[in-house]
């Protein structure tokens, strides 16, 4: 596997306690999924890449795999949750390290009609706005355990 001494996320998946293991939904063969840290938005997660790359194309023959591995943590995230929409960001401009942040858009969201960074962007600056995006409606133990189920049943290895 590629790393960069440098990059966030390849220092994460490098070091043993990188990731704390209750905020791990999912070990994929070319990923890792983890548990986003505003639940407001119920099921959110990131979805990392193990291999090192800024742009989908520096994957090479592991795009395909790792493109499916994060349609199945979708269909995981729709199954446990049922969300109205949910919202695909692929960005890395502060960290660029393939990562996709999976957003479930309930109907009841009063800013369902607008992207979620800039609800975040407030919570960067209002402890109030924080609090509410980090505080889900379902404990985030109980949304990892519903996701790792789900993903148990349709893969082989958590």
């Amino acid at each position: 596997m590629t790393r960069e001494p440098h990059c966030h996320f390849c220092k994460k998946l490098e070091a043993p306690d990188g990731f704390l293991p209750e905020e791990i939904v999912w070990q994929f063969p070319n990923s890792v999924a983890v548990l986003g840290p505003w639940q407001f938005y119920k099921g959110y997660c990131v979805l990392i890449s193990r291999e090192h790359a800024a742009e989908l194309r520096h994957l090479g023959p592991a795009r395909e795999a790792y493109l499916a591995e994060m349609s199945l943590l979708a269909e995981a995230i729709e199954a446990c949750f049922e969300p109205h929409k949910l919202n695909y960001e692929l960005l890395g401009n502060i960290v660029p390290h393939l990562h996709w942040h999976i957003f479930p858009r309930s109907a009841d969201d009063p800013e369902r009609l607008k992207p979620v960074w800039l609800a975040l962007e407030r919570a960067e600056t209002d402890p109030a706005e924080k609090a509410r995006l980090s505080t889900g409606r379902v404990d985030r133990t109980e949304v990892v355990q519903r996701l790792q189920a789900w993903l148990s049943k349709k893969t082989t290895s958590p």
